[in-house]
């Protein structure tokens, strides 16, 4: 008994040194651990950006935007989340009722950039209509993101038009 919590003992202890010897870790390492990580949320909004227009989630689509936003389409800027609501329930083609269409993106052509709180991001919309089986629509997306309470959000997006190119 005594040599069972002898080893106990013996292993707690050294579960909390090799613990508190990692909490020291290398700065360049922790640097580039936090960059993937940044990139990686950076990189959800663009996900949940073309689940949002796929399934006309309106409340998935605002969450990704942060609250002073501004979205901005050729001829027209919206600025705040209410604006920018009421853009995509009335003027964008993807939340049309009647248009059944699939965002999505050509992976390679995603361009994502981190610094600190601070970020971009690039993707291209392809609107696939399943029925008829064609792209209807193709744009590209740039966006200023910002970790704002723990959380990356738009904090300006700026639609144009893309060209279907490799």
């Amino acid at each position: 008994m005594r040599t069972l919590l002898t080893r106990g003992v013996v292993g707690v202890l050294l579960v909390a040194l090799a613990a508190c010897a990692g909490s020291s870790g290398n700065p360049a390492s922790e640097e580039v651990t936090q960059q993937q990580a940044d990139y990686w949320a950076i990189s959800r909004l663009q996900q949940r950006f073309h689940e949002a227009t796929s399934t006309k989630d309106i409340d998935l689509m605002m969450s990704l935007y942060a609250p002073n936003a501004t979205l901005t389409i050729p001829g027209q800027t919206a600025v705040g989340k209410e604006e920018i609501r009421q853009f995509w329930l009335t003027k964008s083609d993807p939340f049309q009722p009647d248009n059944r269409w699939i965002s999505e993106t050509p992976a390679y052509k995603i361009k994502i950039t981190a610094f600190g709180d601070k970020g971009t991001l690039h993707f291209e919309c392809h609107y696939v209509d399943p029925d008829g089986k064609t792209v209807v629509v193709y744009l590209t997306a740039d966006q200023e993101v910002a970790r704002i309470d723990g959380r990356w959000l738009i904090t300006d997006m700026v639609v144009g038009s893309a060209s279907l190119t490799p």
